[in-house]
């Protein structure tokens, strides 16, 4: 590395403060300028900030979108999940490896592209989809991947490609992106009209206890999956000992088959933003940060600008609408591709300039969040329903959904249906009324709540969506009778085994001996027993993981073992012959039992 570009480096850390807090922005704009992040790279940013080269190293290699090694003038990130596999995704990844003369995984040998596959990009509703350089590729076609590699080794800039762009703020200057928001039913929550400043003018009207009060009233549980109660997490956070507070925004919606809050920042920032500021003034912070995923870096010019826009209305920044001593303002957190930054505990370390890796609890982020200060941790939906509560009542609020649910849920539905898109319906709806909605009423499965929700059949269609019974972030995908039930659930072991951030030995382990074993009957090699083996080490390693994607990895096998075991008995011909399995995963957890004080559910039975 010369001296100038070591030069370029110090400049970028410079722009950060020398901030190691802030390795995440410093590595991404190094990556951005130099294509990777050299050895000799690490060094200079480590000496800029301060610290050491092996932990700037550490966040390199955690995150997917950083690299070590140089990488195509042209990166092409080519979704895999479930649902554009589903949709032709493979026969795409063959049109770009024919065109470009690599496989995936490979750089041409002139440095012109990098292929690549990535999973979920929230791009379900309109598959198959990819991110070229930043920019979002959607409805892709092998005609359409032979068109943008032409387009590529012509020397032309990729959006060039297309002519079109996606409806509402896709259009945008600062977007310009060929995505939909698929919106098909709008609500009184999320998708109506908003005045910005409305919540905020009532809000600084009363006290922050005042504010909370009012969320507790509404009944507003967390919209990211754990239904927390808002309004008690915002009691917990401002009550802490603390000299600053933080409030954070999760916009890292990497659950696969979740895309309702790329359409929120797309159509609703300022909502969005709103509700940050409500939430930062009834805590007590001065700083909120929202937390947005790569794969959604084409909508961060358009963000800063939002955010710009109310700081010159006075609704950010210094003594917010006249009022003495309310200072608060935001700014975005981006991440690189890492599914684990969506627990709340990965995310604050990613914001920390870390490796995206879940805390212990306690303590909780209220009490001890980011920087080791309390912290709100929120959802994107979450915080939209929190100012439109504050516009316009508790009592509103609570007067929408269901007994135990009140107000309406935002759902990404995808996969074998008429219309996908997003869907605001009030909590308490059918799996068969929603099913009957988006035109997918010959579904054979539903999957509720992604991967790590659950798989029901259609004996469980009269289930009802709300936190008493299928609870969701709000991942909806639809599958018809064709089908393979096992294949789709072992392509969900394959990404939560490439997920696991490794550091308990249950997860990081656990997840590839319920994919292997998984993939054993699906090749027609299983036996009764293994359906035995299957549902204990899936118990074993929701028991014995730290973090939510452990306690929920196996959820792919325990429920299509519940709804679905008839595929299972199936596959499985031969008869057992009385061999055990050569690893008692059992015995092995023992000794961490022991350390940790609990006991696995085997020993709970």
């Amino acid at each position: 590395m010369t001296e100038k570009q070591a030069e370029q480096i110090r400049k970028i850390c410079q722009d950060y403060g020398g901030d190691k807090h802030r390795m995440m922005d410093i590595v991404r704009e190094v990556h951005a300028q130099f294509g990777c992040v050299s050895r000799p790279a690490m060094g200079w940013i480590a000496e800029a900030t301060s610290t050491h080269r092996v932990e700037v190293e550490s966040v390199v290699s955690f995150y997917a979108f950083f690299s070590e090694k140089p990488q195509g003038r042209n990166v092409i990130r080519l979704c895999n999940d479930v649902i554009d596999r589903m949709f032709g995704a493979d026969r795409v990844a063959q049109a770009f490896e024919e065109a470009f003369g690599i496989r995936v995984g490979e750089t041409t040998p002139d440095g012109l592209v990098t292929l690549q596959y990535t999973p979920c990009i929230g791009m379900c509703d309109q598959p198959p989809a990819a991110i070229i350089n930043d920019q979002i590729v959607t409805w892709l076609s092998t005609d359409a991947a032979r068109h943008i590699a032409e387009v590529i080794k012509s020397g032309k800039k990729v959006f060039e490609a297309w002519q079109s762009v996606g409806d509402g703020n896709n259009a945008h200057p600062l977007v310009h992106a060929m995505v939909h928001n698929n919106i098909r039913k709008r609500g009184p929550v999320i998708f109506d009209a908003f005045t910005s400043g409305a919540a905020l003018s009532k809000a600084v009207a009363v006290s922050p206890v005042e504010i909370i009060k009012v969320i507790k009233a509404s009944r507003l549980r967390g919209r990211g999956g754990a239904g927390f109660p808002t309004g008690m997490k915002w009691e917990f956070t401002r009550g802490a000992p603390g000299a600053q507070k933080y409030i954070i925004c999760n916009a890292d919606e990497g659950e696969p088959g979740t895309f309702k809050d790329r359409a929120i920042l797309t159509e609703m920032p300022d909502l969005l933003f709103e509700g940050m500021t409500v939430g930062g003034y009834a805590i007590g912070a001065k700083e909120g940060i929202l937390y947005l995923r790569g794969e959604y870096t084409y909508l961060l010019n358009y963000l800063e600008d939002v955010l710009a826009k109310r700081r010159q209305a006075n609704l950010l920044g210094q003594g917010i609408l006249g009022v003495p001593n309310f200072d608060f303002d935001i700014r975005i957190q981006m991440g690189a591709g890492a599914y684990i930054c969506g627990e709340e505990t990965a995310l604050i370390s990613s914001c920390e300039g870390t490796r995206g890796d879940p805390k212990n609890r306690p303590p909780f982020p209220a009490q001890q969040g980011y920087l080791g200060f309390p912290t709100a941790v929120n959802n994107v939906e979450t915080l939209c329903a929190a100012a439109r509560i504050v516009d316009k009542g508790s009592t509103w609020f609570a007067a929408q959904g269901s007994a135990g649910s009140s107000g309406a849920k935002l759902l990404s539905i995808s996969g074998d249906c008429k219309a996908p898109g997003i869907y605001e319906l009030p909590f308490g709806i059918s799996v068969n009324e929603m099913l009957a909605m988006v035109g997918g009423e010959d579904a054979a499965a539903v999957l509720v709540g992604g991967p790590s929700g659950q798989i029901i059949s259609r004996a469980e269609f009269q289930r009802t969506i709300c936190y008493d019974d299928l609870g969701t972030g709000g991942a909806v995908m639809v599958f018809g009778a064709h089908r393979d039930i096992l294949a789709i659930a072992a392509e969900f072991m394959a990404f939560f085994e490439e997920e696991s951030c490794g550091y308990c030995t249950t997860c990081r382990v656990g997840n590839t001996i319920l994919k292997n074993r998984l993939q054993r009957i699906i090749d027609g090699k299983g036996q009764m027993g293994d359906l035995a083996y299957l549902e204990h080490t899936a118990h074993t390693i929701k028991a014995l993981s730290r973090c939510g994607l452990g306690q929920t990895s196996p959820n792919p096998i325990l429920s299509t073992l519940k709804n679905f075991r008839d595929e299972y008995e199936k596959r499985i011909t031969a008869k057992d012959d009385g061999m055990q399995p050569a690893f008692d995963i059992a015995q092995a957890l023992s000794k961490t039992e022991e350390i940790v004080g609990r006991k696995s559910t085997h020993r709970q039975a």
